[in-house]
């Protein structure tokens, strides 16, 4: 398992287990199984609506004696309806209350966008606030503050564009030390990864594998496949990989990490064997070429009729 340095005082393993769209019913069962393999990160989110699952797989583990806590890298994520001060420490201790931990390794903001508190999902315009209204440095404040009293290690954020990570950087008293987004051979971002690379943080990319599997209303028509890319199933054919280990290896080859999600086991296990695998630069290179700039999930869910928020405001550069 590689391992990537964070803030020069800790490390985490470079790949985890994704836990988006794994349904209560089978999650536990699928973490349980992952730790036996040998996973050490998981990566969760309040709205995921699974982390109690979750939670009874880490506690039966830990009390078991199968994994130690301090051995475990667990992430988890701020809903868009508690970003107001007040809200942030009890939104965070009911997930270590879910997940049965006295704290979190990493904790993020899951997106750069507000909510009416108590709401879910906005279906009316009056669900949403506005970005003025809980400026990002009132939660960041209140997440810090979850860091001094111990109940988190270390912060960062999740879909946050390159302007909106540097102001957050230059304002914060505790600097964030991930910023998790889709990043995949479709949607390389190189001017974040960069970034990130010159300036002490880490990337973890979700949806690697192009996330297939997700509802159908959140797909687009004719999305394009990166399992079944004919480069990619190439690259795995002559390498004796499957194609979603060729995706897991270039992603870990660009020192980020990456949380591929899975319930079946065969699959965990091929996952975490890229870990340990690599590609040669002639095939990492032609991997390169794919760039499409295609997000497979773009936030169009948050630009309902009245949403203060749009697609171009979440991703735009400048």
């Amino acid at each position: 398992m590689k391992y990537l340095p964070v803030n020069n005082t800790d490390t985490i393993p470079a790949l985890g287990l994704g836990t988006w769209k794994s349904d209560t019913g089978e999650v536990a069962r699928a973490v349980s199984t992952a730790l036996d393999i040998g996973y050490r990160h998981i990566d969760c989110a309040s709205i995921y609506q699974n982390q109690k699952e979750i939670g009874t797989a880490l506690g039966e583990a830990i009390t078991a004696k199968r994994v130690k806590r301090e051995e475990l890298w667990i992430t988890s994520k701020l809903w868009n309806n508690a970003h107001a001060r007040k809200h942030v420490q009890p939104a965070l201790e009911r997930t270590l209350l879910d997940l049965q931990l006295d704290y979190l390794d990493l904790f993020l903001i899951h997106w750069p966008i507000n909510f009416q508190p108590n709401i879910v999902f906005p279906k009316r315009p009056e669900e949403f606030l506005p970005p003025e209204a809980i400026p990002i440095i009132e939660t960041w404040q209140a997440m810090e503050k979850m860091v001094k009293k111990g109940l988190c290690r270390f912060i960062g954020v999740c879909n946050f564009n390159l302007p909106r990570l540097i102001e957050l950087k230059r304002q914060a008293a505790i600097q964030p030390v991930m910023n998790q987004i889709e990043l995949h051979p479709y949607l390389q971002q190189r001017k974040m990864v960069e970034y990130c690379k010159n300036n002490g943080l880490l990337l973890t990319a979700y949806s690697p594998l192009g996330s297939g599997d997700r509802p159908a209303a959140l797909k687009k028509d004719n999305e394009p496949s990166l399992l079944t890319q004919p480069i990619i199933v190439d690259i795995a054919e002559r390498n004796n990989m499957t194609p979603g280990q060729v995706l897991l290896v270039w992603g870990l080859s660009r020192g980020t990490v990456v949380i591929p999600k899975s319930t079946h086991p065969e699959r965990l296990q091929e996952n975490f064997l890229a870990a340990d695998l690599e590609l040669g630069a002639t095939d990492l290179l032609a991997i390169d070429g794919l760039e499409q700039g295609y997000r497979f999930v773009d936030g169009s869910f948050f630009q309902s009729p009245g949403s203060p928020y749009t697609v171009t405001g979440l991703w735009k550069e400048e």
